[in-house]
């Protein structure tokens, strides 16, 4: 399907008015649902002796690992029937030679008897893994609505720092999912280590990502060197306000996966500058104006403000290329604020452009080193974005996560590349939050986005009705199940 766009309207102050088209018939006639049942639960911890690991080491969070609250993460892959056998001992086999190396993803956190901070104690004290089964096909699966989906597929996480769950659904098809805590990998750690555990599955070794455990990379200086701009994206912890009571039922966060055609992309690139910026400065300005838009129609004052964040990785900008395979946290959120009136009015190359500036200025190796002696400073008190606090002048807030390295299709343990894989936020976010993935279609899917938004019902509802022919459900046809 193509969409035309026209320079034109993309100026106007009515450019949605194009995307404006029927409802989603969102709800497939065949999703439905259904029961997951755990048929086994075990602990796997790493395999090589125990004299040979790092038994008991204490690893100290880094001051960016610092900066994450406690909080889990998930991420889940689907597959098709595999050709042969149970594959629940053989991934634990793969899982424990996988923890050798990733022996921090076996360990707990706990907590500093002196400064009271988080520390990981790499006890090998394991990783739980689950086995289960569901009375529900693939094909049934409302991919499109993950609390309905992925959530029932990924394990509670009661101790130590990692869980897995493996299940079985009725036609024989696998899913494949974990949950993760943020404050000890970042989801590019996280990638390194599902490729790797997907090699040791194939025995296809040496593994591509030798995890780099060197907290001494991101130290700060001495002396430190302070930075009055980090104030403005980040504050104290005990600064954050206690959120209000959510009475009304569309401002409830929940989460939908959509897909966007490549050629969609290519026109919001193009049209926005003339293909100056980044398809995702392009993507980040055009929800960015939908969700302006969307307020003023909540009777949100025009002259109030809006943020997006941006989530950026700084391996590349503090590390040399040897170095680029640390485990942990590296990431900052820049963010900006603009006035909703401008965000609705003004044309999509100004707000690509504001998109651009809040990111030109963090993208660099200073950003990140004068964000890890700020962060000194305010030790042992924890520090959080400040996108995530709310004042009386504020309008909505959403934070963009590029998942361009999302390897989905490198995740094959012996079986083939799963139909489909996505990270995903379990409840209890402050702020939307929104991730950009590729697609795991071949060939016709090739430089499609899969992505996934986590925003609250009246938005999403919203974003249906305004680009209904950009925001493409997630479904069968689409992934080919």
């Amino acid at each position: 399907m193509m969409i035309h766009f026209s320079s034109s309207s993309l100026h106007s102050s009515k450019f949605l008015d194009g995307f404006r088209y029927h409802s989603l018939s969102v709800i497939r006639s065949e999703a439905r649902s259904f029961n997951v049942t755990t048929t086994r639960k075990e602990v796997v911890v790493a395999a090589a002796p125990l004299l040979s690991l790092p038994e008991n080491r204490v690893i100290p969070l880094s001051n960016l690992d610092l900066l994450l609250p406690p909080v889990d993460i998930n991420v889940c892959f689907f597959y098709k029937k595999p050709l042969y056998g149970i594959i629940g001992d053989a991934l634990k086999t793969a899982m424990a030679e996988a923890l050798v190396s990733y022996y921090v993803l076996s360990g707990e956190v706990s907590i500093n008897p002196t400064n009271g901070e988080n520390e990981i104690l790499c006890s090998n004290g394991g990783v739980e893994f689950v086995e289960a089964a569901a009375d529900v096909e693939l094909r049934e699966l409302n991919l499109y609505e993950p609390y309905q989906s992925i959530a029932k597929f990924v394990p509670m996480k009661k101790h130590g720092v990692f869980a897995i769950q493996v299940t079985e659904l009725k036609c024989g098809s696998v899913v494949v999912g974990c949950t993760f805590d943020h404050r000890i990998a970042d989801a590019y750690s996280m990638n390194m280590f599902l490729v790797s555990w997907a090699e040791i599955s194939r025995s296809d070794i040496p593994i591509s990502y030798v995890p780099l455990l060197k907290r001494s990379l991101l130290k700060p200086r001495r002396p430190l060197i302070i930075d009055s701009s980090i104030d403005k994206l980040y504050m104290p912890i005990t600064s954050l306000t206690v959120p209000q009571e959510i009475t009304n039922q569309d401002n409830i966060l929940t989460s939908r996966i959509y897909y966007i055609k490549a050629d969609v992309l290519e026109k919001f690139q193009t049209l926005a500058t003339n293909g100056k910026r980044t398809k995702l400065e392009s993507f980040s300005a055009f929800l960015w104006k939908l969700l302006a838009k969307h307020a003023a129609t909540e009777s949100v004052l025009p002259t109030k403000t809006s943020k997006l964040g941006i989530v950026v990785d700084g391996r590349k900008k503090l590390m040399e290329q040897e170095n680029c395979n640390y485990f942990g946290n590296v990431l900052s959120v820049p963010f900006g604020e603009r006035r909703i009136d401008d965000l609705i009015h003004k044309p999509l190359s100004w707000v690509t452009d504001e998109v651009h500036k809040l990111l030109e200025s963090t993208m660099t190796k200073d950003h990140f080193l004068n964000l890890i002696d700020w962060v000194e400073t305010s030790r042992p008190i924890p520090v959080i974005s400040r996108i995530y606090s709310t004042g009386s002048n504020d309008g909505p807030a959403f934070v963009v996560s590029s998942g361009k390295s999302f390897p989905v299709a490198r995740i094959d343990f012996g079986w083939g590349s799963p139909v489909f894989g996505s990270y995903h936020l379990p409840p209890g976010s402050r702020a939307g939050y929104v991730m950009t993935m590729p697609s795991p279609v071949e060939n016709g899917g090739s430089g499609d986005w899969t992505v996934y938004l986590h925003l609250t019902k009246g938005q999403l509802r919203f974003i249906e009705q305004e680009a209904s022919h950009v925001f493409n459900p997630v479904d069968n046809d689409y992934l080919k199940i």
